[in-house]
């Protein structure tokens, strides 16, 4: 306690008359005038001032204004005479509440203390509580502010006034009323703890400035931010968060974010971005997801999906899987492209997938067919081309590696009729192909050719006139007319000798004379 008055006499008698000890306060000190007074509140600042009201330099409303300004909470009792009493009214609008008369006596002082330190101690107490409830209320904030979230976008409708009291008692400001949603799903498993760790990594790329509220809402992960005019400034926020928690806990997430809108207009947000996270089906898994990602044209002027799916099994069975790889991928593309609904896009994609395991091998035919059961589990269209892609491989191959092996034996047949009907003058491929192997002649031309490089009636000309020249060199004297009729070419030895030149460069005779 802090005693001023500029009359000693005065300052002395209540110094010693007051039982202070009895009023559980101490006197700190005296002061003569306002301006000591305020030094000494400044250097010790005391709980209650007893001052004069009519003092040199400073007096005592002065000081009262003074020190009200900086230490609001300092108690003043002020003393005066009857003629004072209208002026020192003024002081009550500085929260002074206690006036006493000159001259005072001690009981009217000790009176005046009580009061005063019991308005105090009852501050005092309700400070105390006051930080005891914020102490609570900071405990149960985070929750609560979670919790509000939660409603806020899924069974409750809050008004703009709503709105605003949450916001006062959230502490949450806006510039404007324009805010946006991100919805994060955390992708294959993890556990609950991954969902606390991914928001507090969005709440620290993103800033306090931008997070308003966050929480957790099933298996997704929600944060309501302030409406981000720079969309791709958000996508590398977005993309680094994503970065952040793959690093430290090697698991990816999609990102759906909502279009900017008031923030009355949340439940719709987050249906929205639930929409998103839908179509991620066809995005793929770890994408970010916006509204215009998922815009499509209406139900009616969608074109049912429509897919020939003969010449890509026709392929499959032959083995060809360049061009089954190549016709896959633009399928899955035409069937992105639709934009059907999960179940949809999978009713489409089932029936291709058994066309196609019906070109395999018919012993393991029921082994692919239990597959099907795969496609329950798979959320996107990037897993389901996977999935059929990496099973038409497997069959394609097995065809290639069985066409091959029945190719050769096709082709080892022919070379065999061939050698068999040299002498023949009709041996061609249409005679081997309609008398002897009953196949289409275009097509064992073609494999003729790809098997051995050569067509047909070539390799035929090419054997002919090798046998030919062996015959030659084996006897020596043989005639023209008799290789002719030996070698396929009938009573027309002038063509024989004419073939036979075109291969060797020189006649017969010529090439029974040469050295």
């Amino acid at each position: 306690m802090l005693l001023v008055d500029d009359e000693r006499i005065i300052v002395e008698g209540i110094s010693l008359t007051v039982d202070w000890n009895a009023s559980n306060t101490e006197l700190a000190g005296t002061a003569r005038n306002g301006l000591d007074a305020l030094a000494f509140i400044e250097s010790h600042v005391p709980d209650i001032v007893i001052s004069d009201i009519k003092m040199p330099g400073m007096n005592g409303l002065q000081l009262v204004e003074k020190v009200h300004e900086k230490y609001p909470h300092i108690a003043f009792i002020l003393l005066s005479g009857f003629s004072e009493f209208d002026f020192a009214r003024t002081a009550m609008q500085f929260g002074v509440k206690h006036y006493l008369l000159k001259p005072c006596n001690e009981n009217s002082i000790t009176e005046a203390l009580s009061e005063v330190i019991a308005e105090l101690e009852q501050q005092q107490s309700q400070k105390s509580f006051m930080l005891n409830i914020q102490k609570e209320l900071s405990k149960v904030l985070p929750h609560a502010k979670e919790q509000f979230l939660k409603e806020l976008v899924t069974n409750k409708t809050y008004g703009k006034r709503d709105w605003d009291d949450y916001g006062e008692l959230f502490h949450i400001t806006m510039e404007n009323d324009q805010v946006q949603l991100l919805l994060f799903q955390i992708e294959g498993k993890f556990e609950f703890e991954h969902m606390f760790a991914i928001k507090n990594i969005a709440q620290d790329v993103l800033g306090k400035s931008i997070v308003l509220l966050s929480t957790t809402i099933g298996k997704h992960v929600l944060l309501l931010i302030k409406e981000t005019e720079d969309t791709s400034s958000l996508f590398v926020l977005l993309n680094e968060i994503k970065k952040t928690f793959s690093t430290y806990y090697k698991l990816d997430a999609t990102v759906a974010v909502s279009d900017p809108r008031q923030i009355v207009h949340a439940r719709k947000m987050y249906r929205e971005t639930l929409e998103c996270l839908n179509y991620q089906f066809y995005l793929g898994e770890g994408s970010i997801i916006t509204q215009k990602d998922v815009e499509r044209e209406d139900d009616e002027s969608i074109k049912a999906f429509f897919y020939d799916e003969e010449p890509l099994c026709m392929h499959v069975k032959s083995g060809d899987w360049t061009y089954v790889q190549s016709e896959l991928q633009h399928y899955f593309s035409l069937l992105a492209d639709s934009r059907m609904d999960t179940h949809l896009s999978k009713s489409y994609v089932i029936p291709l997938y058994i066309s196609i395991v019906r070109q395999g091998k018919p012993e393991e035919i029921n082994e692919y067919l239990k597959k099907i059961a795969s496609f329950d589990q798979f959320y996107t269209l990037r897993t389901i081309e996977q999935f059929v892609t990496e099973n038409a491989e497997q069959i394609c191959l097995h065809n290639f590696h069985f066409q091959i092996k029945k190719h050769s034996g096709i082709i080892h047949k022919m070379i065999q009729v061939i050698e068999e009907h040299l002498s023949n003058p009709g041996l061609s491929l249409n005679w081997v192909a309609s008398e002897i192997l009953y196949m289409n002649a275009d097509y064992l031309g073609k494999l003729f050719k790809k098997e051995t490089g050569e067509k047909f009636s070539n390799y035929v000309v090419r054997l002919r006139m090798e046998k030919a020249v062996e015959e030659i060199e084996k006897t020596g004297d043989v005639k023209v007319f008799e290789l002719a009729e030996k070698f396929g070419f009938g009573d027309n030895p002038q063509y024989f000798s004419q073939v036979f030149k075109k291969h060797t460069g020189f006649t017969p005779s010529d090439f029974k004379r040469s050295p």
